[in-house]
């Protein structure tokens, strides 16, 4: 019978296999702290670019202004 002859041995492979689980992880874990000073970089440039905004039209301007162009119109 097939089924008397198999064993609980792990195959011989097996670590082949955990080391590819282990590079894919690593890569993820790599990829994951890429993205993350990523968005750590563009929120500190979104507070800065903030910044000089309220400095130059101050904290409570309207977000939508018109084009220097537009304004002389008036």
């Amino acid at each position: 019978m097939i089924l008397a002859q198999t064993t609980s041995a792990l195959p011989d492979n097996t670590g082949y296999v955990a080391a590819a689980y282990l590079v894919f992880f690593a890569l993820v874990l790599i990829y994951v702290v890429i993205m993350a000073s990523k968005l750590a970089r563009f929120e500190r440039e979104l507070t800065e670019l903030n910044d000089v905004a309220d400095e130059r039209f101050g904290p409570s301007a309207p977000a939508a202004r018109p084009a220097p162009e537009e304004a002389a119109r008036r």
